[in-house]
């Protein structure tokens, strides 16, 4: 029987170092069916063990063997506490079919019923491992997606002029100033595609946006957002680049938002372009930009073809009631 145990708290550097090496082993084997799929941090394991999101109560486990490990995120906020988040569920290559997965999937489980969650998702690449197992345990893609990535190009194109908007760049936090303009914005993805997820849309306030911002960097990572700002000082646009491990190659494409009343003028190619400039400037290491975007998101698809992304992978929303 394999044992599971519990683990709560910061994690000592051994642990970490453990938890990353787990990552590792999957990755060496995974890649092979997933092209693309990047290696990964030991900077960013050790921000996501160390440093738990403000949405909800985290759990983690680990098998005795150290083979396995799984880590839940159960929501706390109002409107979402019947469900919960299943951040990962590795095993090690060499462990797999012989149960380690179905017993930390199991001690999952039971965390989730003791709870009283009725509904977990996951988000896992098509044709790996992940979306084999989720499936085997009765998930369903409730949100098609995939992975579009860009490499960097070697002389940036510049973003366009923006005639009645001011384009603003911010590295780390946005200025507080800014911050209740961001989160009104934030709110125009509200009729982005979400498709049969469980998880109820909250609000964007503030606050929520400074804690998703310091999150980013109190786990390690660095963040650069471009805002195209109205004469009245609305946030019309903006983008966030996020690089989970500042020394990596690799960055990732946050939410890029457009709020609707000022959609057609090209400010999502804009604040992206602009963006670019700013990236090859901030990190000369960067080589590569991944982001995820809806199948059914058309507008936005299109504005990241235009920009040079290409799709390196599906991917999808998984969910299952309990």
């Amino acid at each position: 029987m394999t044992k599971i145990n519990a683990r709560s708290g910061p994690p000592a550097e051994a642990e970490v170092d453990a938890w990353w090496a787990v990552q590792v082993a999957a990755h060496a084997v995974d890649a092979a069916a997933l092209p693309g799929l990047p290696p990964p941090a030991r900077v960013e394991a050790a921000g996501r063990l160390g440093v738990p999101s403000s949405r909800g109560d985290a759990v983690r486990w680990t098998t005795g063997e150290g083979d396995g490990q799984a880590a839940l995120l159960l929501f706390t906020e109002e409107g979402n506490t019947h469900a919960a988040f299943l951040d990962e569920l590795t095993v090690r290559p060499d462990a797999r079919r012989r149960g380690v997965g179905t017993a930390l999937w199991e001690r999952v489980r039971a965390e989730l019923l003791a709870r009283g969650r009725t509904s977990v998702a996951t988000v896992a690449d098509l044709g790996g491992p992940g979306q084999a197992f989720a499936e085997s345990l009765g998930f369903r893609n409730v949100l098609p997606m995939a992975w579009y990535v860009q490499e960097l190009p070697a002389t940036a194109p510049a973003a366009p002029d923006t005639p009645g908007y001011e384009l603003l760049t911010w590295s780390g936090l946005v200025p507080d100033a800014w911050t209740p303009a961001l989160a009104v914005a934030h709110g125009a993805m509200e009729d982005a595609p979400s498709g049969d997820s469980d998880e109820e849309f909250r609000p964007w306030t503030a606050a929520r946006v400074r804690a998703a911002q310091r999150l980013v960097l109190d786990r390690g990572g660095e963040m650069t957002t471009v805002a195209a700002l109205t004469p009245a000082g609305e946030v019309a646009a903006y983008t966030v680049l996020v690089l989970p491990d500042p020394e990596g190659p690799r960055a990732l494409q946050y939410d890029t938002v457009v709020v609707p009343r000022h959609r057609g003028r090209g400010l999502g190619r804009a604040v992206k372009l602009r963006m670019l400039e700013r990236a090859a400037a901030r990190h000369p290491g960067l080589r590569r930009i991944g982001t995820t975007v809806a199948d059914g998101n058309g507008p936005m698809r299109a504005v990241n073809e235009a920009l040079g992304y290409r799709r390196e992978r599906g991917a999808g929303l998984f969910q299952l009631g309990l």
